[in-house]
């Protein structure tokens, strides 16, 4: 698929979610024998659940059509991000205050990685606690990629 497809697809989503308290976080699509197409959305300060997602879905699968955006079958899946994927809205980083996070940044022109507790974000940083009990603050502009740990309980 061409950037100037996922463009569309994303800007397509956009107003779809524009209605509700979501976000994209990301789109992409995947060929093969049948196009697979995969729109993550989240929310600010809750989770998504299957129904909205399903909702979501058929509002977008409609734009799509209606466009001519995808030649051919396809399939289409909304969901959220999940942990297995980093974290790449800034909208994401407050509902995950207090859970472990691993980051990776650059300062002075090197990659440097850091783990420990998401503890504050303002509008141009995250404070990260480090185990130590020392805390550490990253500028956005500095975030490379940033993973949540799932805690074992």
């Amino acid at each position: 698929m061409t950037n100037e497809v996922i463009a569309q697809l994303k800007e397509l989503a956009q107003s779809v979610l524009e209605r509700t308290d979501f976000f994209l976080v990301d789109a992409e699509v995947k060929g093969g024998n049948e196009t697979i197409i995969w729109v993550y959305i989240d929310a600010e300060d809750r989770g998504v659940n299957m129904d909205e997602c399903a909702e979501i879905s058929n509002e977008l699968s409609f734009l799509l059509d209606a466009h001519e955006l995808i030649n051919g079958k396809y399939r289409l899946n909304v969901s959220s991000p999940g942990l297995s994927r980093p974290l790449t809205d800034r909208r994401q980083y407050p509902k995950n205050r207090g859970r472990k996070a691993r980051i990776k940044y650059k300062s002075d022109g090197e990659y440097r990685k850091v783990e420990g507790i998401l503890r504050e974000i303002d509008e141009t940083s995250i404070f990260v606690e480090k185990e130590d009990g020392s805390t550490q603050a990253i500028g956005f502009d500095q975030l490379v990629e940033t993973k949540i740990i799932p805690s074992i309980n």
